[in-house]
């Protein structure tokens, strides 16, 4: 969607910081100083307190106060209540979801598809408190712009077993990564399921998955990594150009760099490009993400075609590595907010569609030598 830029929205984007000062996450970042990261941020230590990570049961109790406490409409449902043909995970724990806003278009945010990354799930609760009870013009735009559609816990089996995956109950307590289970024939996880025929009922504008990576370190300068900014379908690369007449290859850049030039106001957040294995742009057509933009069509549910573009974050750290120090909590949590807040407004302005995609190249990264995809790597000659 493109919105003409009006002097009153461009009052409204200027008051994001403000409106990011009142956001209720711990431990601020501070504005002004260097883009570099915390030498405790994330923790090297391998100091992770699974206790003081956000259970189920958390999730259940948030989401309850947020609804009753909401002004402006957050709907907190399950699948089950949907009435989505599988409702459940693996283990048959409910499958939450949280509406809010009245615009026409709807939005997709994911978090804790990998059950080891949990500040996913505390990010997006803390941006849908904010959809919900913030009366800003900022979030007033949101809201009038958008229907916004939030996962916080995808994978509620692996989030309580602080692992990856999901586990089969067929006897065979396979290990499934819900991150991988879309393609062309079945799916194997219920999980994957129930989400994909959401996603089919809601027909999202676009989509944001946010992620955990391990630590990183800034490719040339050696500084830690903050907050790496990923398209699962390499702009430029063998698949995204030819979706939707190239267009999700523009609009995705546009969204990274807007993303890049908004967070680097902040300070403390050191971003650059995901790639993996050093100097690969993944081009992963299993994602969920990517089977967004593909428009994937299982068993008739999606006749249309209907495809979104979808972008991600990932938070250095993760709790199998022990690399999630507790002093970072909050530094963790408040940059996927701001990122997320970033992009939803400068979409919902039209800013994002005027960036300049090939400033997709400025953002830190290796030299890129190939594409990591789902059967191998492709080299670049």
């Amino acid at each position: 969607m493109t919105t003409e830029l009006t002097t009153p929205n461009r009052r409204r984007r200027a008051g994001a910081i403000a409106a990011a000062a009142a956001l209720a996450v711990a431990l601020p970042l501070s504005a002004g100083t260097p883009a570099l990261a915390d030498p405790n941020f994330p923790s090297p230590e391998g100091n992770t307190n699974i206790a003081s990570i956000a259970t189920y049961a958390d999730l259940i109790a948030e989401l309850d106060r947020i609804e009753r406490t909401s002004r402006f409409g957050v709907e907190v449902t399950t699948l089950a209540e949907v009435g989505t043909e599988v409702a459940t995970s693996e283990q048959g724990r409910d499958l939450y979801v949280a509406t809010v806003g009245e615009g026409p278009e709807a939005v997709w945010l994911q978090g804790r598809i990998h059950g080891n990354e949990p500040y996913g799930t505390e990010s997006l609760l803390a941006v849908l408190k904010e959809l919900g009870t913030n009366g800003s013009p900022d979030w007033e735009l949101l809201r009038e712009t958008y229907t916004f559609h939030v996962i916080p816990m995808y994978n509620p089996d692996g989030s309580e077993l602080n692992i990856r995956h999901t586990v089969l109950q067929d006897g065979s307590e396979q290990r499934i990564d819900l991150n991988r289970d879309w393609g062309e024939g079945k799916f194997v996880a219920a999980e994957s399921e129930a989400f994909y025929e959401y996603w089919t009922m809601v027909d999202p504008a676009f989509a944001v998955d946010i992620h955990h990576q391990g630590l990183k370190t800034e490719y040339g300068t050696g500084d830690d990594v903050t907050l790496s900014l990923g398209i699962s379908l390499a702009p430029g690369g063998p698949t995204l150009p030819g979706i939707e007449g190239g267009a999700y290859d523009v609009l995705t850049r546009q969204m990274h760099v807007h993303v890049y030039d908004e967070l680097a106001k902040y300070g403390n957040i050191n971003m650059d490009r995901y790639q993996v294995g050093g100097s690969l742009e993944i081009d992963i057509k299993g994602g969920v993400v990517s089977a967004m933009m593909l428009g994937f069509d299982y068993k008739g549910l999606n006749p249309e075609g209907h495809s979104n573009p979808a972008i991600f974050f990932e938070t250095s750290g993760n709790t199998s590595d022990g690399s999630l120090g507790q002093k970072a909590r909050g530094k963790s949590i408040r940059q996927n907010v701001l990122a997320l807040q970033e992009l939803l407004l400068g979409m919902a302005t039209g800013e994002v569609q005027q960036e300049d995609p090939a400033r997709w190249e400025e953002i830190p990264h290796a030299p890129v030598t190939g594409y990591q995809t789902d059967t191998g790597v492709i080299p670049i000659p």
